[in-house]
């Protein structure tokens, strides 16, 4: 199935089909300057029986999202009088609950990780794929509306490296497990940060009580105490009814707040007081409840440098650290790639229903290469999607996303002044481009390269591309 794209105009588009996948209907705010590309999306999940609403800027998506409530938003990072993250900023600042997945370009995958930091649920590049786009509305759809159920531990993407690196890591998580110790757990977004805790969890003696994870960075000020603290009816306009905390669910138990950074100033001398004193007093009452719970904290800043600049206190950020554990960037595991890689494709073979066994030695080499600056939830999606693009038992460079390969290759940049060395790279580098783009139709690439064939195959065969 050919994929959405933003520069491209094709009747081909009204005549895609529903998917097998069973996803329910919902209301989707699809927030897209491109206006022939929005029509696209928006005929495309018409058909897939979803309401859609239109917006081209941020302020028009926050006029709608005002009035009016939303299963799901795709939002484009790129907007003519902002980005997709001022509309999650303004979701956080109104304290309601969102799924937002950003669409951006290859280039932006950085800037959509960051949008994950800051409460999105996922992010599609572009061109967009339709069979990707439907699996990955599916995967939010279907999400269970409390997501911090005890269900799910251990975790099903919890697997083990078996580097020197990774085993250290193993050798921590274990040494610090069976205490009561508060940990700090610091990491890139999409390292597995949550995975950890929920070792430290199943490892402690309290692994038969709760286990409540918490995402901070997706919580306004109000919403945070509420959430950790509960609250009383009528404590605030919108309180209908009395609501425990999330401290208080976790009592016995586990107690994990991802990107604890993000919580207000006001938040945190709450969050002493219930670490220092063991109680909590929910929203708009006077009585103290006590909990009984094991922190563990997590973050992809340095809270050091909070402290150092005022925005973390630096009486919580020693109790919070009594232990700290650093995950390790995916780029510096190398050796536990291939294991990642067998796992992501045995996990999405279920999934979706395919028999993908393994990637060419192409494919493996780019997958090598890249830095992966979303880690390992880039890397599983990036999977995910090239098993759901392969008709075969091997997956190839055709189902990577083609800005990845141009990507890697560009990056392979000669070092120095060696005038002919850049240039090789860069001849590479446009042939490779080129052969993408036209999906390595050899007489296609010559042409646009303005070469004959024979000298196309023979700076192919001195660059050694396959």
């Amino acid at each position: 199935m050919p994929a959405f794209s933003n520069n491209s105009i094709s009747v081909l588009f009204c005549i895609f089909t529903a998917s097998d996948a069973k996803i329910p209907m919902a209301r989707i705010l699809i927030i897209e300057d491109d206006r022939t590309f929005s029509q696209i999306l928006e005929g495309f999940l018409s058909k897939n029986n979803h309401q859609t609403n239109l917006a081209y800027t941020v302020k028009k998506s926050i006029a709608l999202l005002e009035n009016e409530n939303f299963d799901l938003i795709l939002a484009d990072y790129r907007l003519p009088d902002g980005t997709g993250l001022d509309v999650i900023s303004f979701l956080r600042s109104k304290g309601v609950d969102f799924q937002v997945i950003i669409m951006t370009s290859f280039n932006d995958v950085r800037t959509a990780v960051k949008s994950i930091q800051l409460g999105a649920i996922d992010y599609i590049t572009k061109p967009i794929n339709p069979d990707e786009l439907l699996m990955i509305i599916n995967k939010a759809l279907n999400k269970s509306d409390d997501k911090s159920l005890n269900a799910g531990v251990p975790h099903d993407d919890a697997i083990r490296g078996k580097s020197k690196i990774a085993d250290k890591l193993y050798e921590y998580i274990s040494l610090v497990a069976p205490t009561d110790m508060s940990v700090l757990i610091q990491g890139e977004s999409g390292t597995g940060k949550e995975y950890a805790a929920r070792a430290l969890h199943v490892q402690s003696k309290r692994k038969s009580k709760p286990f409540i994870a918490i995402d901070c960075g997706a919580l306004s000020k109000e919403l945070a105490t509420s959430e950790l603290f509960g609250h009383a009816k009528g404590a605030f306009t919108g309180a209908l009814n009395d609501k425990k905390g999330q401290f208080e669910v976790a009592n016995g138990g586990t107690l994990f707040l991802d990107e604890v950074g993000n919580l207000s100033y006001e938040v945190q001398i709450k969050l002493l007081r219930a670490l220092q004193e063991k109680t909590i007093q929910p929203l708009g009452t006077t009585k103290n409840i006590k909990v009984d719970v094991r922190l563990i904290t997590a973050t992809n800043d340095d809270l050091k440098n909070s402290v150092a600049q005022g925005t973390f206190r630096e009486d919580l950020y020693h109790r919070v650290n009594e232990f700290k554990i650093q995950i390790p960037a995916l780029r510096e595991r190398e050796k536990d790639l291939e294991i990642f890689i067998k796992h992501f494709i045995k996990q999405a073979n279920i999934e979706l229903g395919r028999d993908v066994e393994t990637i060419t030695p192409e494919a493996s080499n780019i997958l090598v290469r890249y830095d992966w600056p979303g880690n390992l939830r880039e890397l599983k999606n990036v999977i995910k999607r090239m098993v759901l693009l392969s008709t075969t038992e091997i997956a190839g460079l055709e189902s990577l996303p083609e800005e990845m390969i141009i990507s890697v290759n560009l990056n392979q940049k000669p070092n120095g002044t060696d005038l002919k060395a850049i240039n090789e790279v860069n001849e590479k580098s446009l042939i490779l481009e080129t052969l993408v783009k036209v999906k390595y139709n050899k007489s296609k690439a010559a042409k646009l390269l303005n070469i004959d064939r024979k000298t196309l195959y023979s700076k192919m065969e001195r660059y050694e591309i396959e």
